[in-house]
């Protein structure tokens, strides 16, 4: 499966305010890429396996996209290896 499109995206350009912490509860090896908003956070699902780091990379192209912003305007603050995970948007 291909990446998706900006049209089948959450959008979450209102996320895009820099030193903004994002709260995410990420699920790799899923179905299908998506994103939804829970009162928590995000729950952000990729196809990726977690090996490598490959999963996280994912999780934030994704988000990046569904920001509208460029994946290395984020950075993964805490939970490498955790599925709770928290970016930071740099700003660009």
């Amino acid at each position: 499966m291909g990446k998706p499109k900006k049209k089948d995206l959450l959008d979450l350009a209102d996320l895009a305010v820099a030193g903004l912490e994002i709260q995410v509860r990420a699920t790799p090896k899923a179905a299908r890429n998506a994103i939804t908003r829970t009162e928590a956070g995000l729950k952000v699902s990729v196809t990726v396996a977690p090996e490598n780091g490959k999963a996280n990379a994912a999780v934030a192209d994704l988000l990046a996209r569904a920001m509208g912003v460029a994946p290395s305007a984020l950075e993964l603050r805490r939970g490498a290896t955790s599925r709770d995970k928290v970016f930071v948007y740099r700003g660009s």
